[in-house]
C-alpha cells in the first residue's frame, strides 16, 4: 500500500517567533510536513545564544528548531518589512509571540497580514493573552507557572513553591497554539477565511489545574503541596527502596487488592483504614510505612519487576541519560541524527507522534542563521540583494 505524504506537506508557516512557545509550536508543525520558514532579525533567535553550544551552535536552539528555514530580515526596515508582506501573501500560517503591540510597530500584525491575505491563519502566542488587565506584561515560563496556581501545588508540604522542571509554561502555549492552528485551518477549508488565535501562556497553564480546580470549584478546598503523592489517590507515590527510590500508581481498589496480595499483605485491602481509594488518602501517611516496609527489603528493579508482573503499575525513576539509552526509546526513535551546515552531525528529539500512513518524515537539522536567505528569495522572484 503506497504510502501518504506527511499531512501538512504544502502548507507554508511563517514563523516570527523565538525562544520557545512558538518554535516548539513549528517545530511540531513542520514534523508533520510544514515548510516553516523561520523569520529572524540580523542577531538571530535569542535562543541560539543559550548554552550549551555546539561548534558555535546552541544545542537548546538545534533542538527545538529542526526541520525550519531560516530567513534573516529586519522588520524595521522597509524594503525587509515588504518581504515579510510578500510571504505572508504566499503562506497559510503565521506565529509569532512578541508582546501584544509590537507586532504592530514592525507591521506583521494580524490586520495588516490578512488584509494582505483573508485566508491567513495568524497564531499570536503571550503571557496573558492580546487583551485584559494583565495583556501588556511581559512572561516567562516562571512566571505563567507562578501566576497560574501550579508552583502553589508543585513542591513538598512546608517548602517553598516549586517551579516544574522544564519550561511547561511555553511548552503548553505551544501545544495549544497547534491544536487551534489546525482547527482554523479547517475553519478556513470549510469557510474560506482564516482567523487571529489568541494563545496565552499563563491560560493554558491554568487549563492543566484539574484536580486543583475540581477541589476548588466543586468543594471549597485550597490544595497545596504535598510532594510526589497525588492530592485525592492513594497509593500513587514513591517509595524508598534499597538503592533508591520507585514510583507505585495504584488508582482503585481492585489495583490496591493485588498490591496487598504482592506485598504479602492482602487483608490491607479488607482492613477499613485502606479499604477504599478514599480511606487510602485518608490513612496515606500510616499506609506508605506499610509499603516501604516492603520495598526498603528490595532493590528498585527487583521491587518493579515483581510489582509489574503482578500488573500493579510501577516504575523506577530515571534520568535523562538513562532515558535516552533506554531499549524504549531506541525502539520508538525519540532520538536520532541529522546534519547540520556548519556543525556536521547532531543529535534530533523526534516527534513522538508516528503518522503510520504517511511517509516517513525526513529530519533535517535546525538551520544556521540565515541559511536559506537565497533560496527563499529566489521563490519570490527577488535577488539577495533585493
Amino acid at each position: 500500500m503506497n504510502k501518504l505524504p506527511l499531512p501538512l506537506s504544502g502548507v507554508r508557516i511563517l514563523d516570527f517567533s523565538r525562544m520557545l512557545a512558538g518554535p516548539f509550536c513549528t517545530a511540531i508543525l513542520a514534523d508533520a510536513g510544514a515548510d516553516v520558514i523561520k523569520v529572524e532579525g540580523p542577531e538571530g533567535d535569542d535562543a541560539r545564544h543559550f548554552a550549551p553550544k555546539l561548534g558555535g551552535e546552541s544545542a537548546y536552539f538545534m533542538l527545538i528548531n529542526r526541520n525550519k528555514r531560516s530567513l534573516t530580515l529586519d522588520l524595521k526596515n522597509e524594503d525587509d518589512r515588504r518581504v515579510a508582506h510578500e510571504l505572508a501573501q504566499n503562506s497559510d500560517i503565521v506565529v509569532e509571540n512578541f508582546r501584544p503591540g509590537v507586532t504592530r510597530r514592525l507591521g506583521i500584525d494580524y490586520e495588516t497580514l490578512s488584509g494582505l491575505n483573508p485566508r491567513l491563519v495568524y497564531a499570536s502566542i503571550s503571557g496573558f493573552g492580546q487583551e485584559g488587565p494583565l495583556a501588556h506584561r511581559a512572561a516567562y515560563d516562571i512566571i505563567a507557572q507562578g501566576m497560574s496556581g501550579m508552583m502553589s501545588v508543585n513542591g513538598s508540604a512546608g517548602a517553598e513553591p516549586t517551579r516544574v522542571g522544564e519550561s511547561l509554561g511555553d511548552l503548553v502555549a505551544g501545544l495549544q497554539a497547534v491544536w487551534s492552528i489546525l482547527a482554523a485551518l479547517h475553519g478556513r477549508d470549510r469557510d474560506g477565511r482564516g482567523q487571529h488565535l489568541d494563545i496565552a501562556m499563563m491560560d493554558s497553564m491554568f487549563s492543566l489545574m484539574i484536580t486543583a480546580l475540581s477541589q476548588y470549584l466543586f468543594a471549597g478546598t485550597v490544595p497545596g503541596r504535598i510532594g510526589n503523592a497525588h492530592p485525592i489517590s492513594a497509593p500513587l507515590d514513591t517509595f524508598a527502596a534499597d538503592d533508591g527510590h520507585l514510583i507505585i500508581a495504584v488508582a482503585n481498589d481492585n489495583l490496591f487488592r493485588r498490591l496487598a496480595a504482592t506485598i504479602g499483605q492482602p487483608g490491607l485491602s479488607q482492613d477499613s483504614r485502606f479499604a477504599t481509594d478514599a480511606a487510602r488518602k485518608t490513612n496515606e501517611a500510616e499506609l506508605k510505612t506499610i509499603i516501604e516496609s516492603w520495598t526498603r527489603e528490595r532493590s528498585v528493579d527487583n521491587a518493579v519487576e515483581i510489582l509489574e508482573a503482578a500488573t500493579v503499575p510501577a516504575s523506577p525513576i530515571l534520568s535523562i541519560d538513562q532515558v535516552v539509552a533506554s531499549d524504549h526509546a531506541k525502539a520508538r526513535g525519540l532520538v536520532t541524527t541529522a546534519h547540520h551546515v556548519t556543525v556536521g552531525s547532531i543529535p534530533v528529539v523526534t516527534q513522538p507522534v508516528r503518522f503510520l500512513g504517511s511517509v516517513a518524515p525526513v529530519v533535517r537539522a535546525a538551520p544556521a542563521l540565515g541559511q536559506h536567505n537565497a533560496e527563499i528569495l529566489q521563490e519570490l522572484g527577488r535577488s539577495i540583494n533585493g
